[in-house]
């Protein structure tokens, strides 16, 4: 129930960069088939540290080892999952009802906590916001959820605010939070935990949020019914107003509520992709075969990959495509991720693989990184296993320098780049 319950949680925030290119040749990043790595640009590696924890063991596993499924990826040897949250000068690493919150600039630890919570909950959600830090607390037998807001300079538990079990945090600073609850959204004053506006909304809809404002899917039966939607509440976050944006011409929007970048919002389906006014609901375009994966807020773009394997950067509003990489660029079990300011992070697999920049507007790599200890990992941008920072270009993904015995891993250490 629990990985159920967090893998739609992934899809309903769209916590998008999963590996998006592969193919089963010898991993290496396009411009060191022919010459070494090492002639390419200086790592953009910024620092490395150990991982700890509190939970029942604090020990990593890694690949195939317990507690894993078989992805590779640096985790809990506990089978508890891990958060990762980047963003505001911090990196903050969540598992069990443990956190632990690093200096972004050098990876120094600034603190570590354990949550209050029953006994059996478990972190499914770290984001960082400016000034504080948002925990998504799922309650033992994953039927409820809370946000827990954090200090980010000290740890210290604020608040603790009920919320939807696939809803969470939407925006947070210090002295205000708005998170989606089971039939509400509200936002709460930080200083005395009361409500400074709430909207009502149908239980378990898909949403989005892009900059101030939320978009909420209005679809009989939820986002995990087959019941198409029909209209969307678009909320101010700031204020709470709220108007509905109809569909066009009362026919339902195709497919579910994938992205919402730049007053457009994404709509998905197994035929493609169809982008609609924001501001009127009215269709801009439809493109079949793409798939989305995520946005790049400093561009702003969206990032989809398409039939034949190549990811592209497109203009939201007109679907123009401003960037791309080729499916050559990840061979073997390399692949792209996370798309900042122009640059896709790549990483290979194996003893010997690298992190490195492929700047999708020039068409290259950028730089490399040294071999990355593996197994390394990185998952999505809410954090399970890496994440990315909204703004600017940090990113981080856990490794295990050394692997011991029935897969755990005896050093694992959080590492972090700049794209």
């Amino acid at each position: 129930m629990r990985r159920a319950v967090l893998a739609v949680a992934l899809v309903v925030m769209v916590l998008i960069p999963l590996p998006v290119l592969a193919s089963d040749t010898p991993p290496q990043p396009p411009q060191c088939a022919a010459r070494d790595c090492r002639t390419q640009p200086a790592s953009e590696e910024l620092w490395a540290v150990p991982l700890t924890g509190t939970w029942p063991d604090g020990t990593w596993s890694a690949g195939t080892g317990p507690g894993t499924t078989g992805d590779g990826g640096t985790v809990p040897a506990s089978g508890q999952t891990a958060s990762v949250a980047v963003g505001d000068g911090f990196a903050v690493v969540g598992t069990g009802l443990s956190l632990t919150g690093y200096d972004s600039a050098t990876g120094g630890r600034r603190w570590q906590t354990t949550l209050t919570a029953a006994a059996g909950a478990e972190i499914v959600a770290v984001r960082a916001w400016p000034g504080v830090i948002t925990v998504g607390l799922l309650a033992p037998g994953g039927h409820a959820r809370t946000e827990v807001v954090l200090d980010a300079a000290t740890g210290r538990e604020l608040r603790h605010y009920p919320a939807a079990v696939f809803g969470g945090t939407v925006t947070a600073s210090a002295a205000t939070t708005v998170v989606i609850g089971r039939a509400t959204v509200t936002s709460y004053d930080n200083a005395t935990g009361r409500p400074r506006w709430q909207r009502s909304t149908s239980g378990g809809q898909s949403w989005q949020a892009d900059g101030g404002t939320l978009y909420v899917a209005q679809a009989p039966g939820g986002y995990l019914s087959s019941s198409p939607v029909t209209a969307l509440k678009v909320i101010d976050l700031k204020t709470g107003a709220e108007r509905v944006l109809s569909s066009p011409l009362d026919s339902p929007f195709s497919g579910t509520l994938a992205m919402a970048v730049d007053r457009v919002v994404l709509f998905a389906s197994s035929t493609g992709v169809t982008a609609y006014s924001g501001s009127t609901g009215d269709l801009l375009w439809s493109r079949s075969g793409w798939v989305p994966e995520g946005t790049d807020p400093g561009a702003p773009a969206a990032d989809f990959t398409v039939a034949d394997g190549t990811l592209i950067a497109a203009d939201p509003l007109t679907a123009a495509v401003r960037a791309s990489a080729p499916a050559s660029v990840a061979a073997g079990t390399a692949a792209l991720y996370v798309v900042r300011n122009g640059v896709a992070l790549g990483l290979n697999s194996g003893a010997n693989g690298t992190a490195w920049g492929y700047d999708m507007t020039k068409g290259e790599v950028t730089w490399t990184s040294p071999t990355l200890p593996w197994p390394h990992f990185f998952s999505d941008v809410a954090g399970l296993g890496g994440s990315a920072a909204a703004a600017g270009g940090l990113v981080v993904v856990t490794a295990c320098q050394h692997l011991a015995s029935a897969g755990i891993c005896a050093d694992p250490e959080l590492v972090a780049f700049r794209l």
